[in-house]
């Protein structure tokens, strides 16, 4: 294997380390963006030092043919298998992630990191390694529109907002791109940022991100609005669902009066602040109603409603259907 020609000759470190291999479990619709990011970072990483310095084994639970979340189906190259001590086990995760965590994957995944394999979770493969009980106490982070779900069902686990990250021998990404991100990480950690830099350049990839950076975009690039106080006032929104702030305490925490918020969000957002929250509330029930097992009840509770008839109430108002009927009608899609 050899770099390509009129590249630069890369300064690698631990040229004489044994050849790193990942096994990649790919999960029922998996995030095929997440999956192909990371493996063409090592594709590159061996291209352009010219050497083996990484291998990868593709498994699947059963072996055979797993389908991505486009459908497209991808043969594996096995069925979950022994690991050595030092291999690195990624699971790729993605539309599901819950009905594709099965109890035989978490035994398998449990048995094999006793050994002390390192293991990462890509896109939402976070929630297979928190269920496995490998992220208690550990900081970790998933895609942001399963946070929310995450963060009830897996109180233990400290989530952050990043694009990945890396506690001890556990890893986990955000989605998407974000595996260049941890892989380019990785790379620079084993054989320098020479190599890693290589890489990126070759993958046109010219914006590494850090584990300090956060995977969603701020509020005023959201919401297409550069307001400073409008930004701030969303925020605290978005940081009280539980507990909703009145907007005369989000006035006065901003420094104007409740009547100047009113004209800023009509202005700029065309609703009220009233109704702004209200929908930022029942954005997160229904994802607790889609992603997780709680009762309807709890998910009220969660979201600052003081009674399951008022949630109910605001809910259809807003979804056109009830929030049972909602719970019924995904339960539904995922059992066909």
């Amino acid at each position: 294997m050899h770099p390509p020609k009129h590249t630069p000759a890369l300064e690698l470190k631990n040229t004489d380390a044994k050849p790193r291999r990942f096994v990649f479990v790919l999960l029922d619709e998996f995030t095929l963006l997440s999956f192909a990011s990371a493996l063409d970072c090592l594709r590159l990483a061996n291209r352009m030092s010219g050497k083996q310095l990484y291998l990868w084994h593709n498994v699947a639970e059963g072996g055979g043919i797993v389908r991505c979340s486009t459908g497209t189906g991808f043969q594996s190259d096995g069925d979950l298998e022994d690991l050595h001590r030092d291999d690195t086990l990624i699971l790729c995760g993605g539309a599901n992630v819950q009905k594709a965590t099965t109890k035989r994957l978490l035994n398998w995944v449990r048995r094999e990191t006793r050994k002390g394999v390192a293991a990462g979770g890509l896109c939402t493969a976070a929630y297979s390694l928190a269920k496995a009980g490998l992220l208690d106490g550990k900081k970790a982070t998933i895609h942001w529109e399963n946070q929310d779900s995450f963060a009830e069902e897996f109180e233990e686990v400290e989530l952050t907002k990043s694009v990945y990250c890396i506690d001890g021998n556990r890893m986990t990404t955000a989605g998407g791109t974000s595996s260049i991100d941890l892989f380019l990480k990785l790379i620079a950690d084993d054989h320098g940022e020479s190599l890693a830099s290589a890489v990126a350049d070759q993958q046109i990839y010219s914006s590494i991100r850090t584990d300090r950076d956060t995977q969603r975009l701020s509020v005023p690039t959201r919401i297409g609005v550069r307001h400073p106080k409008l930004s701030q006032v969303i925020q605290m929104m978005e940081a009280n669902i539980e507990e909703p702030i009145s907007p005369s305490v989000l006035a006065k925490d901003v420094g104007m009066s409740t009547r100047q918020l009113e004209r800023l969000f009509r202005r700029y957002l065309s609703r009220s602040p009233k109704r702004y929250y209200m929908e930022l509330r029942l954005q997160k029930a229904r994802n607790l109603l889609m992603q997780t097992d709680m009762s309807v009840i709890n998910v009220a509770l969660a979201c600052g409603f003081a009674s399951p008839s008022h949630f109910s109430k605001c809910y259809r108002s807003h979804y056109e259907t009830t929030p049972y009927r909602e719970r019924g009608t995904h339960a539904t899609r995922l059992s066909v």
